[in-house]
This record gives C-alpha cells, structure tokens and sequence, in this order.
C-alpha cells in the first residue's frame, strides 16, 4: 500500500483519478488543491476518511508542499489552469500555477527523492491539418499555441531537465481530450449536456470542423496509475482511446442520445487561436506497458456522461448560471 499526493485532485481528471486510485487499489490519497473555479469539493464527497485527506493549499506554497511530501511515497500532478480562453484574456495565473507550481514541486521531490508523475496535455503539440493522416507520437516537436498550451509545455521541459540535471525520479504523460464525470460545465461536453437538460439550444464554434481526440475520464486515470506503477523514468507517454471527433458531430450526438433534434443548436463565432485538430498515437503505452482503454466506444462513454449530469445536477448546477452569463457577456 502506497500513501499518493494528488495535486488539483478536487478538479475535473483529478477527482476521477482520486476516485479510481481508491476503488481499484488499497492505497491511501491527500488531495492538494487551491480550489479555484475548477476546484469542487463536492467531486471528492463519500471517499473512505482512513485512506483519503483533503488539504486546501496552494502548489507554489513551498513550506506546504514541502510538508506534504515528507509523508507521501509517490505524487501525480493534475494541478493547472487549463481553460484556453480565459489564458487569452488573462495569462498571468497560467505562469504562476503551470510553470511556477510545477517548480516548486519538481523542488520539493529532488530534496526528498519523491517519485512524481506529470500530467501534461496533447495541446502541447500545437494541431494538426484536417486532412492530415499523421498523429502525436513522443517524439513530436512542441508547437504550442495559446498561454495555456505554451505554460503546460513549459512543466514539461522542467521536468525533463530535473530528471536530467538532478535525478529527479518523474515521468510525463500527455493526454488527448477527456470527458466524463465532475467536468464543469464550462468545458465544451458537459455544457452541451446541461444546456439540453435545461431547454438551452447547444453552441457550437464555428463551422463546428475542429477535430478532438475524445478519452473518458476513467480510462485516463488507469492510464497514469498504470504509468506510476510500471513507467520507465524519464520517458513520456501518450494517452489516447482513437476517440476523434469533430466538434459538430459530437453536438449532433449529444442531441441525438438526448432524444432531440441533431439539428437543434446554433453556431457561434470561432474562438481565437481555435486549433483545428488533435490525435493521439498512444501505441507505446499500449505495448510497453500493456496498457487498454475500457471506453473504447465513444458513443457509449458519452451516454454514460450524459447519464451522470442527468443524475447530478445539484453538483453543476451551481456553477451553471455564471458560466452561461460569461459566455453571453462573450455573445457565445
């Protein structure tokens, strides 16, 4: 039995991750988390109090962090901001957390000789034409795009110069778009579903073209458990479940599962820096560590989504009418 630190573990991946670790191993779990906007207590409700400990606190709080590691054996850091639109109105927290935070850790496991896993995003990558046949693999170039995607990259190369210049015991993994339970409704899959639960037409970006490479929540979290259990330090995986979609089709099926109209939303206008498409080759993982995903039928994942945000709305539904006011504001 293992003692794991989960930073931003009251977030969206975070929490299925906490939730997955205890129903699927017998170690215990401290949540580290800001709780910022994206932060919610309530995903973390009904975890066993003799294997989980939750502690508000911020990842660049050094003396914190340093505590904290003196009694856990390994750390997985899902802790960022991670909206792209609010990294383009104000990039500043993005620096503090993403890169800053991610300091402080990397810091804190070479004084105690912690193993860490970093928990990175494909859109480090930059995107991909629509038409083109090719996916991330590990050796892609980074190309970010946004302050978002160009802070995430950044925690990545810190990491890979810990290892490097210190021996810090860490290895990264980047993962394609997830979905499932305890994602706020301000991210495209779960607003799409709580606006037809509450009778609002969905709001696709554009011509709705833009390709994601779709990973339920849960098969993520096996994934990197699988990865700080068998991972070879230093190296990078890739997270993926062959989930591309486009973002119209995904509204169209959303609808469609919902029993509504497929032709029942509006279009809205492009966001800036909207990366066309992300896909993932996730075959290292898959043959070196013997890695599968459980939701391999996308269609049957996002019924299993839409069945949870039907059934949980005292936990969204908080944060549903601020999140609809702001993108009004924003005429999307």
């Amino acid at each position: 039995m293992a003692h794991l630190l989960v930073t931003g573990g009251a977030g969206f991946i975070g929490s299925n991750f906490v939730h997955h670790v205890i129903q699927n191993t017998d170690h215990t779990v401290t949540v580290l988390d800001k709780l910022t906007y994206a932060g919610n207590r309530a995903s973390l409700e009904g975890l066993p109090d003799d294997r989980f400990t939750f502690v508000q606190g911020d990842i660049a709080d050094a003396a914190l962090v340093d505590e904290l590691f003196a009694d856990v054996d390994a750390v997985v850091h899902y802790a960022a901001e991670s909206h792209n639109d609010n990294s383009l109105h104000d990039p500043r927290p993005f620096l503090d957390t993403n890169i800053v935070g991610t300091y402080t850790l990397l810091e804190a496991a070479r004084r105690h000789g912690t193993r860490i896993h970093h928990i990175s995003t494909d859109e480090v990558y930059g995107d991909l034409e629509l038409d083109d046949p090719a996916r991330f693999t590990e050796e892609t170039p980074y190309n970010p795009s946004s302050p978002y995607s160009s802070t995430k990259a950044g925690s990545d190369l810190l990491v890979r110069a810990w290892v490097r210049s210190f021996g810090v015991q860490a290895t990264i993994s980047n993962c394609s778009n997830n979905y499932g339970p305890y994602q706020h409704v301000e991210k495209f899959i779960p607003r799409q579903i709580t606006n037809v639960i509450r009778g609002i037409r969905p709001k696709l970006y554009g011509a709705g073209r833009n390709v994601r490479d779709w990973i339920h929540a849960d098969d993520h979290s096996s994934a990197v458990l699988t990865i700080l259990e068998k991972g070879r330090i230093g190296e990078t995986y890739l997270i993926g479940a062959d989930g591309e979609k486009d973002n119209k089709t995904v509204v169209e099926l959303i609808l469609r599962l919902m029993g509504q109209d497929p032709d029942a939303y509006d279009h809205v206008a492009d966001r800036a820096g909207h990366d066309l498409r992300y896909a993932i080759d996730s075959s290292k993982l898959r043959t070196e560590l013997g890695w599968q995903p459980r939701f391999r039928d996308f269609e049957a994942g996002l019924a299993d989504t839409i069945a949870w945000y039907r059934e949980h709305e005292d936990w969204w539904a908080p944060a549903k009418d601020a999140t609809e006011a702001f993108y009004a504001s924003k005429g999307q």
